[in-house]
C-alpha cells in the first residue's frame, strides 16, 4: 500500500464529507488510531473529523462507546454485532453524521479456526440509518493486516459519503 494513495483516499473522504457538511467519528480497536491518523494527516481535516475512540479492550468498548456487555460476551469483540454497536456508540456519544468502526485480530496470535488472524469487522453508519457491517480477512503480518484495515475503513467512509 503506497502511503500517498492512502493520503489521496483520506483527502477523498474529507472532500466528500465537506461537500455534505458532515462530521466524522471513528472507533478503532485493531488499528489503534491509524484511521484517525490517516485523516488528520491532511491539513484542514478539523472541519470534518470530530473525534476518534481507540477502544482496544472490551472494557473500553463498553465504557466509552456503550457496547452492551452481553454482545461482547456472546459474540466477542471481533464480530458483526460489536462492529455495529461501536459505530452506533460513536453516533450516540457525539454529534457526528458519519461513523466508522474497526475491530479485528491483527496477530500474530489471538486467532482461532472460527476467528482467524486477519479477520476484521467494520461497521459504518450514517446518522438516522441502520449500520452496515462488513467482514474481511486480510493476509499478511500484523502491519499488513492493520494497513489493509485502515485502507478499507477509509474506503467505507468514502463510499458512504458519496451517497
Amino acid at each position: 500500500m503506497a502511503p500517498d494513495s492512502l493520503h489521496v483516499l483520506a483527502e477523498t473522504v474529507l472532500a466528500r464529507c465537506r461537500a455534505r457538511q458532515w462530521l466524522v467519528g471513528i472507533a478503532e480497536s485493531c488499528t489503534g488510531g491509524m484511521v484517525s491518523a490517516a485523516l488528520t494527516d491532511i491539513p484542514g481535516s478539523s472541519d470534518v473529523v470530530d473525534r476518534g475512540f481507540v477502544t482496544y479492550s472490551d472494557r473500553a468498548k463498553a465504557e466509552l462507546l456503550g457496547v452492551p456487555v452481553p454482545i461482547l460476551v456472546q459474540h466477542g469483540a471481533v464480530s458483526a454485532e460489536t462492529a455495529a454497536a461501536m459505530a452506533q456508540g460513536v453516533l450516540a456519544k457525539s454529534k457526528v453524521d458519519l461513523a466508522v468502526a474497526v475491530t479485528g485480530i491483527a496477530g500474530p496470535g489471538g486467532g482461532s479456526a472460527a476467528k482467524p488472524v486477519g479477520l476484521v469487522w467494520f461497521g459504518v453508519m450514517r446518522r438516522g440509518a441502520a449500520p452496515r457491517v462488513e467482514r474481511q480477512v486480510f493476509a499478511g503480518d500484523r502491519a499488513a493486516v492493520r494497513a489493509a484495515a485502515t485502507r478499507r475503513a477509509l474506503e467505507l467512509l468514502a463510499e458512504t459519503a458519496a451517497g
